[in-house]
C-alpha cells in the first residue's frame, strides 16, 4: 500500500515529501539510500512492522529523490543532512531510533550527532560513511577524472539504478561531513547489518566504524551471503528483528528472544 504522502515546506528550499504514522515511541525514522526513496522494500517492510506493533514511524525523501523537490545533481550531503534534521525537528515527535540504509546510514550517524539528546538507537544497513572520498574517488579512471575536472560532473554506472551523476561540488562538500576520522561517542544501542558479499560498500568500512563507536552498545551482524541491498526476505526478517531489539533496549525492556 502506498503511504499517505505529505509535504514539509521549507523557505526557499522547496518541499520534503514524507509519510508519518503516529503510535507509541520511541519513533522509528527510516533514512533511505542513494537514489532510493521512501517506497523502497526496506522502508515499506518497516512501515508494515510499525503498523502491526502500533509504533510511530516516519519515512521521507531527500531533495532530488522520490517526490521531494530539487534536482539530484544540484544536491550535496549537507543538503540531505539538513533535510533529515528538518524532518526530525518538525515532523518526528520525542525520542527516536534512526534506521539508515547505505547513504542513510551515514546521514543517521551525522543526524544522530546533531540531535543526540533525542537519539535512543541506531540501526545501520550496509552503512556507507564517507563514501565519496573512500569509494567513489579511488574508483575513477583517468578519463573519468579528466571529465570531472573539465565538466564538473561525471556519471558513474550503478547495478541498482541509472548512472549516477557526481558533481565536483558534491564530492568536495562531502568531506565536511566525514565521520571515520574521529571517535563517535554514542551511548545508545547500535546494530549494524552488513553483507559479506557487498560489492558496493566493503565490510571493512563497517569494521572501521565499529572501532570509532567508542561508547556505544554495538552489535555487528555479518550476513555471509548478503549483498549491498539486503532486501531478500531473510534480510528483511533480520532487519525487523534488529529494529525490534534496538527499540526494546531503548525503552529499557529486555530484547525479544529468538
Amino acid at each position: 500500500m502506498e503511504p499517505a504522502i505529505r509535504f514539509l515546506e521549507r523557505d526557499g528550499e522547496g518541499a520534503i515529501a514524507f509519510a508519518r504514522e503516529s503510535g507509541t515511541g520511541p519513533e522509528i525514522v527510516f533514512l533511505s539510500g542513494l537514489r532510493s526513496d521512501m517506497t523502497g522494500t526496506k522502508a515499506s517492510r518497516l512501515a508494515a512492522l510499525a503498523a502491526e506493533r502500533g509504533w510511530a514511524f516516519t519515512r521521507f525523501d531527500y531533495r532530488g529523490h522520490g517526490r521531494s523537490s530539487g534536482r539530484f545533481e544540484e544536491c550535496t550531503v549537507g543538503d540531505w543532512l539538513d533535510d533529515t534534521l528538518a524532518i526530525l525537528d518538525r515532523v518526528v515527535e520525542g525520542p527516536f531510533v534512526l534506521v539508515g540504509s547505505s547513504l542513510g546510514g551515514w546521514l543517521a550517524l551525522r543526524a544522530g550527532e546533531e540531535r543526540i539528546d533525542r537519539l535512543v538507537g541506531l540501526v545501520l544497513v550496509a552503512p556507507a560513511p564517507d563514501f565519496p572520498r573512500r569509494l567513489v574517488l579511488p574508483a575513477l579512471s583517468p578519463e573519468q577524472r579528466r571529465m570531472l575536472e573539465q565538466a564538473g560532473v561525471v556519471a558513474l554506472p550503478s547495478d541498482h539504478c541509472e548512472p549516477i551523476p557526481f558533481t565536483r561540488r558534491f564530492l568536495e562538500e562531502s568531506i565536511d561531513h566525514e565521520v571515520l576520522g574521529r571517535d563517535l561517542p554514542f551511548s545508545c544501542p547500535v546494530h549494524i547489518l552488513h553483507g559479506r558479499r557487498d560489492a558496493d560498500v566493503p565490510l571493512s568500512l563497517s569494521l572501521e566504524l565499529v572501532a570509532r563507536l567508542v561508547a556505544a552498545k554495538i552489535t555487528l551482524e555479518v550476513i555471509a551471503d548478503g549483498d549491498h541491498r539486503l532486501s531478500r526476505e531473510t534480510d528483511l526478517v533480520r532487519l525487523c528483528a534488529a529494529v525490534t531489539r534496538v527499540r526494546a533496549l531503548a525503552r529499557g525492556e529486555p530484547p525479544p528472544v529468538g
